[in-house]
């Protein structure tokens, strides 16, 4: 009996080390990862998107045309601690990366009671492309992951304590992510369709806590609600015209799977798949468990596959998802769900390869913002995407603007109208002429900068020019502005000076609801 439970302890403690051991290795892991991050975000200029959300970030609402406030909170959290340069932008989207790991940790951990899974899974979330690049982008994306991680983690503590008391905190990361990104009410199909297939959790249906939960929500959201009542409710209108349907097509199907592959990785998308469609060959009593997995992802992959039958699925959109597809996949590399022969070979090659070649996607895609180093010619989409040159053409314009005693800039484009803002002297006057309620949240700007002389700014063949000739009696073309990168024509500009408005010069707040970037 002495020999046997020395034995026993023995095994606790070495079992203990190893877990700790794992564990450590995984926590260096994501601080190594996001280390990286970090020095890549004060490396590389912003996106156009970024440069938007910045320039929401100084005037915060509850609401803007797009999205919601989260992301802009995210990001004046940070410029208010590093300043208004790429690395003060991105910091928070960077650092949020490690709670979201560890809600993965704690999820798996509560829903498989396995060291392993759990571990396999924060390391499998951070070999993803989408939190190993993308959560380098301060966009609305890193957000809405970091609550999806929290809501499943607060579901699963409601699955395996049976307390109620957890759906006040599944609620609040619901109503949390509604105000990071729309694509959070998915996920209330999932909720429900796990209580509804799974007769044991039926109760919660008509449980006061589960109620409370979604008070919490709706009052963390009310505030988005209250903005888009008194905005001409323009934000969900925005996002509503994408699900219009002008004609069925195939053409962005394999898009949208190409792009999940990606940023999934080739290997953990895999095991993804292995995960949630492999039955449990061991006849565990954990079919709660399979179908709380099961429904968090296929509401919001199912909308989307049936959007890009008709629109294109920006590869970004579905990630929500991938917390409860890392986890699945996990349990698949740890041969949870056994399976046969074949199919236990195609695991186990899948698991060796998801650290390699997340890691070297990773790698690839830094060192081709950074570097370039596969030549893609002029039309090189992250040039075109990231602000390469454009603080040289900040400083052109701006001397141009003191040569020409112009007051400001106009631009037809958001993207650039939010890059100048960004990389013009602070406080300079620029104003997108279309789609002003993208800055209804801003102050008006001043009448009397609005008569000008102005310089227009517009790129390649200015499909709005003839508009602005209507709008001002003199428009003279002033030169031509390259933005260039190592030496290479990224986009060409065309600079105007105008002057003499014959009639208002920005369009009206509230025009027929139609968005979406002017990229002449």
């Amino acid at each position: 009996m002495t020999v046997s439970t020395s034995m026993a302890t023995r095994q606790a403690r070495q079992g203990l080390l190893i877990n700790l051991s794992a564990g450590v290795a995984i926590a260096w892991l994501t601080l190594a990862l996001i280390a990286t991050r970090l020095v890549m975000a004060g490396v590389l200029p912003l996106s156009g998107d970024e440069a938007l959300y910045w320039s929401y970030s100084k005037h915060l609402a509850p609401g803007y045309i797009d999205h919601p406030f989260m992301n802009p909170l995210m990001i004046r959290i940070g410029a208010s601690i590093f300043g208004d340069n790429e690395f003060g932008v991105r910091f928070m989207s960077v650092v949020l990366a490690a709670p979201a790991t560890w809600a993965v940790w704690r999820s798996a951990t509560l829903l498989f009671g396995d060291n392993k899974i759990a571990f396999t899974a924060a390391a499998l979330f951070n070999f993803t492309l989408a939190i190993g690049v993308g959560s380098l982008a301060a966009t609305s994306d890193m957000v809405v992951i970091l609550t999806s991680t929290f809501l499943l983690f607060f579901l699963a503590k409601i699955e395996r304590t049976g307390d109620g008391r957890w759906w006040l905190a599944a609620g609040a990361a619901f109503g949390i992510g509604l105000c990071s990104k729309y694509t959070t009410a998915f996920f209330a199909v999932s909720i429900l369709l796990w209580l509804a297939l799974v007769p044991e959790r039926r109760k919660w249906l008509v449980n006061p806590w589960s109620w409370a939960g979604g008070a919490i929500a709706l009052g963390l959201f009310s505030p988005v609600i209250a903005w888009n009542a008194t905005h001409a409710w323009a934000s969900f209108g925005y996002q509503s015209q994408r699900m219009a349907i002008e004609q069925f097509s195939l053409r962005y199907v394999l898009e949208l799977v190409g792009s999940q592959l990606l940023l999934l990785s080739p290997p953990i998308a895999v095991l993804a798949a292995i995960g949630m469609a492999t039955p449990d060959t061991e006849k565990r009593d954990d079919s709660s468990v399979r179908i709380l997995l099961a429904a968090f992802a296929p509401p919001i992959l199912g909308y989307f596959l049936w959007h890009s039958l008709h629109q294109r699925v920006q590869g970004n959109w579905p990630e929500p998802a991938y917390p409860a597809l890392v986890i699945a996949a996990a349990a698949a590399a740890q041969n949870w769900f056994g399976g046969g022969k074949r199919l236990r070979a195609v695991t186990k090659t899948a698991k060796v390869l998801s650290a390699p070649v997340g890691l070297a996607l990773a790698a690839l895609a830094f060192l081709q913002a950074g570097l370039s180093i596969i030549p893609t010619g002029k039309d090189d989409p992250v040039s075109r995407v990231l602000a390469f040159g454009m603080k040289p053409v900040a400083t052109q314009l701006e001397a141009l603007r003191q040569r020409s005693g112009a007051t400001g800039f106009l631009t037809t484009d958001y993207t650039m109208r939010a890059w100048l803002a960004f990389y013009l002297p602070h406080g300079s006057f620029v104003e997108q002429i279309p789609e002003r309620i993208r800055w209804v949240d801003a102050p008006a700007p001043d009448a009397r900068l609005l008569e000008g002389p102005l310089i227009y700014i517009c790129k390649d063949a200015c499909a709005y020019l003839d508009g602005v000739k209507h709008t001002f009696g003199e428009v003279h073309y002033l030169e031509p502005v390259d933005r260039l990168r190592s030496g290479k024509t990224v986009a060409l500009y065309s600079a105007y000076l105008v002057s003499q408005p014959m009639r208002p010069v920005l369009e009206p707040v509230y025009p027929a609801m139609k968005t979406g970037a002017r990229d002449e």
